[in-house]
């Protein structure tokens, strides 16, 4: 089998920053936000945080921060609950939370609950499980839950549950991998995992691996590297993960990378991204894998920061 090749993908993702004018960096530019949480998480779960300068990249995360609390995709981009989250995990990896005006981040998200317990992205009202999900754990890590109607969120998001125990972007809506990560993350937060029917959902995400080890994200798609954390997640949230056969999802993600110049893609031989080396990693992390730490499945850090903040240790 194939061995991580850790040292070039640090390399890889300290690169990606500095060529601010390629391709793969042009096509980030309006969610660099997201893109530093997947390429600071990676380096921290390799163990390798070190390497960047903290003090420039908080402050880069600050000049995104608009009047309204929330942060845009990069300075100038207009204000998203997921850009928002990803600015409050960045900092909490540095553990610099205290940073933040945390009622004025707190209120902005708790701002965009709607009546019927669901959650817009932003002031253009588009709702979707995955703003449930990422306000729910954005006000989590705040230590701010309390500032929304939590029943009613949780309410909305069963909802969104379907006859073959997954769930969708709406009420609705066809169950797909990512979705139904947010729907199981919101619930784990809230302590509201009694709502599934974890065999049922269990059965349907150990469906999504494929002869070649990887896993897709709904029925008859091809694998992807990403549904190494989205599946992974929410079948360990779910106590499902040994369903899997999980030394065919190692070496399928080994598979994937770059080797020489680091960086991991979606499927082999493909081009390399951020976002895919991260999921892979941190698809990796749940795996086990030597040398990689162990990553929260439910707030998608690091588990010893995230003992951080909730012990204090």
């Amino acid at each position: 089998m194939a061995e991580l090749a850790a040292d070039k993908h640090v390399k890889y993702i300290v690169s990606v920053e500095k060529k601010k004018g390629s391709f793969g960096s042009v096509v980030i530019e309006h969610m660099r936000v997201n893109g530093a949480y997947w390429g600071l998480t990676t380096l921290d779960l390799l163990g390798k945080l070190h390497v960047v300068d903290v003090d420039e990249i908080v402050s880069w995360l600050i000049s995104c921060q608009h009047e309204s609390g929330g942060f845009g995709g990069n300075v100038g981009h207009d204000p998203h609950v997921m850009y928002t989250l990803s600015a409050v995990q960045v900092l909490a990896l540095f553990d610099k939370l205290d940073v933040l005006d945390i009622e004025k981040v707190s209120d902005y998200v708790a701002g965009l609950q709607n009546e019927d317990g669901s959650f817009s992205g932003d002031e253009w009202g588009e709702v979707d499980t995955r703003f449930s999900y990422i306000a729910i754990c954005c006000l989590s890590l705040l230590h701010r839950l309390n500032k929304i109607n939590v029943e009613k969120a949780v309410k909305y998001i069963v909802s969104c549950k379907n006859l073959d125990g997954g769930f969708g972007s709406t009420p609705g809506g066809e169950s797909h991998a990512g979705q139904i990560f947010c729907c199981v993350g919101a619930l784990a937060i809230t302590g509201s995992l009694h709502h599934i029917d974890k065999d049922l959902l269990g059965w349907w995400l150990c469906e999504r691996q494929v002869k070649s080890g990887g896993l897709n994200g709904r029925p008859e798609k091809l694998p992807d590297v990403c549904y190494s954390w989205w599946v992974l997640s929410s079948l360990i949230m779910i106590d499902r993960v040994h369903w899997i056969n999980k030394e065919k999802l190692v070496q399928y993600i080994l598979d994937c990378q770059d080797v020489e110049n680091g960086g991991i893609s979606d499927r082999p031989d493909d081009a390399v991204d951020v976002y895919h080396t991260y999921f892979g990693v941190a698809g990796l992390s749940h795996l086990e894998y030597p040398g990689v730490k162990a990553i929260d499945p439910a707030y998608a850090l690091p588990v010893d920061v995230v003992n951080r903040i909730f012990l204090g240790r």
